[in-house]
């Protein structure tokens, strides 16, 4: 069987290592060029998805390329902690959540794609799809045009082969916040600790990278969609430190900032109905936009399930369905959990007083036993070839 992946990020470079886990032949189309390895901002990954990642043999690869962050923190507007919990895993879990630049991420899974045998080809940006019973084609901007049996859409929350799947396919929208982050250095912030500010203006994340490297990230809660064009780091940095100003630690975070990320404004996307026609299939945000700190595993995943239904399943078909059974039950349950977290970060004086108190109260007696299912999930493993 011959696979084309459109999208060579995260969702994408990983379905390629799947699918050669399983013996297909894989190319990845990617709009972009490759990216510089330390571009971006930074990506968590939780224990369900690293157990992907150990399943397609490059678990060591990603925690090398990361920081391993054992305890999450949270913390209220004035300061007050919380809660302090396992981040990311279960409290019994070895396996520890790993934070790293997105760019390392996707460099170590697209190294580990093409070791494998796929091949990955840039500047190619997908304009059109194809399908006949005998395969599906892929139609790019530049003219050419590749033919396979199957098309695997990992072209994000924009993605283009969505729409062309389904032209009633519901659009990206803005999601009412919008993150601006950096990396800065400082002393005094304690290593393993991944710790989240509910602030007055939106959420405030940071973290010990090494010594004395902090990264950061601001979630600002804005109803109006910022228009970009023309702002300069420092006026990003300036208003951003003004809109933190009255909470301590997010303050000194950011006025030691020594380098700052492009500014992204957070999408999202009504529940999509269809995620797969007879010869094409969508993951990861494609499929379902899902943040809540589980947007990358939740592609993993996608991607080490679709392989493995590809290796089950006796006809494509059944193995596309097998896909979407297997998957969308979970990923209705994380897009709940993804609207309340971005509630909470856009929540008002008077309710996130009414937040930090039942945080403070229900948190550590009960958030063992809501996170199990999300963590202790396991996708099944590959046979050999």
């Amino acid at each position: 069987m011959r696979a084309i992946v459109v999208g060579g990020g995260i969702a994408g470079a990983t379905a390629a290592l799947a699918l050669r886990h399983i013996g297909i032949d894989v190319t990845v189309y990617e709009a972009y060029e490759d990216p510089a390895g330390n571009i971006g901002s930074f990506v968590s990954l939780a224990s369900n998805g690293l157990r992907s990642l150990d399943t397609l043999g490059c678990l060591a690869q990603v925690q090398d390329a990361g920081v391993d962050i054992p305890r999450q923190r949270m913390w209220s507007a004035g300061g007050h902690l919380l809660a302090d919990v396992p981040r990311g895993r279960r409290s019994t879990e070895a396996l520890h959540s790993v934070t790293l630049l997105r760019g390392r991420l996707v460099a170590v899974l697209r190294h580990a794609a093409t070791d494998a045998g796929a091949r990955i080809v840039t500047g190619h940006h997908l304009v059109g799809v194809t399908e006949t019973p005998e395969g599906v084609t892929a139609e790019f901007a530049n003219g050419e045009r590749a033919t396979a049996d199957l098309l695997v859409a990992a072209d994000g929350i924009w993605s283009t082969v969505r729409q062309l799947l389904d032209a009633t396919a519901p659009r990206t929208e803005y999601a009412g916040l919008y993150a601006v982050s950096g990396v800065a250095t400082m002393d005094g912030v304690e290593p393993g600790v991944f710790n989240l500010t509910f602030a007055r203006n939106g959420a405030f994340i940071h973290l010990a990278a090494d010594d004395r490297e902090v990264w950061w990230q601001a979630q600002i809660a804005d109803p109006t969609q910022p228009d970009r064009t023309g702002i300069s780091e420092a006026q990003w940095l300036s208003r951003t430190a003004e809109l933190y100003q009255q909470e301590a630690v997010p303050s000194a975070v950011i006025a030691a900032t020594t380098r700052l990320h492009p500014t992204v404004l957070f999408h999202a996307v009504d529940p999509v109905p269809t995620w797969h026609s007879d010869r094409g299939v969508l993951i990861g945000d494609a499929a379902h936009p899902v943040g809540a700190g589980q947007g990358a595993s939740m592609a993993i995943e996608d991607a080490l399930v679709l392989a493995a239904a590809l290796q089950a399943e006796p006809t494509l078909s059944a193995a596309l369905t097998a896909y979407d059974a297997e998957r969308r039950p979970r990923i209705v349950k994380l897009l709940d959990t993804a609207e309340d977290n971005r509630g909470a970060k856009k929540a008002g004086p008077v309710k996130r007083r009414v937040q930090a108190l039942v945080m403070r109260m229900f948190v550590p007696l009960f958030y063992e036993k809501a996170t199990t299912s999300l963590y202790s999930y396991e996708p099944g493993k590959l046979g050999p070839r």
